[in-house]
């Protein structure tokens, strides 16, 4: 525990203690507890990316009739827990005057909850329900965020403040990295896995995302125990000697926020959040719908692209503060943050000259007969080009082999090797395609975007708020981004499922674009 301490610690410099705020000791110490406060922001970022390409593989494999349209609970679950607990738990963090009990509680929490989640081959019924439960623990458990946010708003400087808050989007979004670069590794583990519990529990592909959960919730539990996690801070102290002030309330009291302006950020974070949902819903569907992809290939390739899209995003963080210096940081949120979501959005309408691939229960039963040894082979370019009027080559020909209809697709054990666009979606017979192209450019976009709009958002937030204490209102926002993220499931899945691309994108295109113009009294 004491290398660990050394790895997390921070030695000050001259220039460090020049204004008498604290000894090198308490520098030494603040900083380290920024550190842990680092580290649980990119678990939380980890616990939700890690199992964001794999849910829906997961819950088609434990219940193969739950649907798209109940994923989107599922994913909307996580964020409900956190919009309710959030603000609550930030009161009580400003209630106790210490962010550790709330933190401890959360991260038990998050532990029992993500071990829930790897053994829902246990429960023999209600799988699809259980781990919407989960899910929603996980988002109780997450509400931590909030307490982190204010704590590190109270723990810095002002010039220390900007730093620290993209330091800790950057923590956020390195979780996003290795997230799905874990669940890609784990894939090795294949659907089946390995049994550890009398053939009832396995260690696969989708199971072992949870287990790294449990494991780095234990650790991070561990740093906030006291004798490692010490709270340090500094903002009121430094409001008080600035203002003169003979207490450190008495100087947060006599600076009044801006009320307009925390609720317009606090507005334009629920707006971008909610564009943002459409990764962690519907970006594994898609593409198995548009592009025809197993499970497998899903989650591998999806697994490289939100990777590959989070070092982008990593790399946006080191420009922010050089670019804000230069350009007022709500010009940069505006056309770097807003704007290109829009163009993220809109990118994503169809423009492939040719439509999905239907997946046809015709096509599942020609895979079958292929793979049978008796079976000599079919005529076609591909699986969707083979219908019921296949031609046998062997001696005994005696014409087309004509296959029964299949009457009731949901009865069917091989309804998981289905790829492309299912036919029960209306949309999927009259709407042309998305390409790949258009998909890694709008994702780009976004990786851009995203990062961008939370960084700026939440130091303009802090900024505005002052050195208070700003548990409450940190929670109210966290919580903002929460709704957004309970209702942007329900709402895209709904919308794709039932009306296709052109509603999904062309909707959230225009939900941006009105959010830029509004943005402009407030700028």
């Amino acid at each position: 525990m004491e290398r660990l301490k050394r790895c997390i610690s921070k030695k000050p410099s001259a220039n460090d203690l020049e204004d008498g705020l604290e000894s090198p000791e308490e520098y030494t110490e603040r900083w380290t507890s920024i550190r842990i406060i680092y580290y649980t922001m990119f678990l939380m970022s980890l616990g939700f990316s890690i199992i964001l390409t794999g849910v829906w593989p997961y819950l088609d494999k434990l219940d193969p009739l739950a649907g798209k349209e109940f994923l989107g609970w599922i994913v909307g679950a996580n964020p409900v827990g956190q919009m309710i607990f959030s603000p609550l738990v930030g009161w009580w963090g400003n209630r106790l005057g210490s962010i550790r009990l709330p933190l401890l509680c959360s991260l038990a929490l998050f532990s029992i909850a993500s071990g829930i989640y790897s053994c829902l081959e246990l429960f023999a019924t209600h799988q699809k329900y259980w781990m919407l439960y989960s899910r929603f623990l996980i988002g109780v458990s997450s509400s931590s965020v909030a307490v982190c946010r204010s704590y590190l708003s109270a723990a810095t400087k002002i010039k220390e403040r900007t730093s620290a808050v993209s330091m800790v989007s950057l923590a956020q979004t390195l979780g996003f990295i290795v997230g799905p670069v874990l669940q890609g590794a784990v894939t090795m583990f294949g659907e089946n896995g390995y049994p550890l519990l009398r053939n009832r529990l396995h260690l696969n592909m989708y199971t072992a995302t949870g287990w790294i959960n449990v494991l780095m919730g234990i650790l991070n539990f561990c740093l906030f125990l006291p004798f490692v996690f010490k709270e340090k801070r500094i903002a009121a102290r430094e409001a008080m000697i600035k203002q003169g002030m003979q207490s450190e309330k008495e100087a947060w009291k006599s600076i009044k926020p801006d009320y307009l302006s925390a609720w317009t950020l606090i507005f334009a974070f629920f707006i971008l959040v909610f564009n943002f949902v459409f990764l962690e819903t519907l970006a594994t569907p898609l593409t198995m719908d548009m592009f025809a992809w197993t499970k497998a290939e899903a989650l591998y390739y999806m697994a490289w692209i939100m990777a590959v899209g989070a070092v982008l995003a990593s790399g946006v963080f080191l420009m922010i503060g050089p670019l804000c210096k230069r350009i007022p940081e709500q010009h940069v949120l505006l056309w770097g943050g807003f704007f290109l979501m829009v163009l993220g959005r809109a990118v994503y309408i169809p423009m492939s000259d040719q439509p999905p691939k239907l997946a046809l229960a015709e096509n599942v039963t020609t895979t079958l007969l292929a793979d049978d040894p008796n079976w000599k082979g079919v005529y076609g370019s591909n699986f969707t080009d083979v219908r019921s009027d296949m031609i046998r080559v062997d001696l005994d020909y005696k014409g087309p082999a004509f296959i029964e209809p299949v009457s009731n697709i949901s009865d069917m054990d091989y309804v998981k090797d289905l790829l492309g666009c299912p036919s029960t979606q209306e949309w999927c017979k009259t709407t042309q395609g998305m390409t790949i192209f258009q998909f890694l450019l709008g994702y780009a976009f976004t990786a851009i975007g995203y990062p961008i709009g939370v960084t700026l958002i939440t130091t303009i937030f802090s900024k505005v708020l002052g050195p208070r204490p700003q548990g409450t209102w940190m929670g109210m926002m966290t919580g903002s981004g929460c709704m957004s993220r309970a209702l942007g499931p329900v709402f895209l899945s709904t919308i794709y499922t039932k009306y296709g691309l052109y509603w999904t994108f062309g909707s959230t295109a225009v939900m941006m674009a009105a959010t830029i113009s509004s943005c402009f009294v407030w700028d």
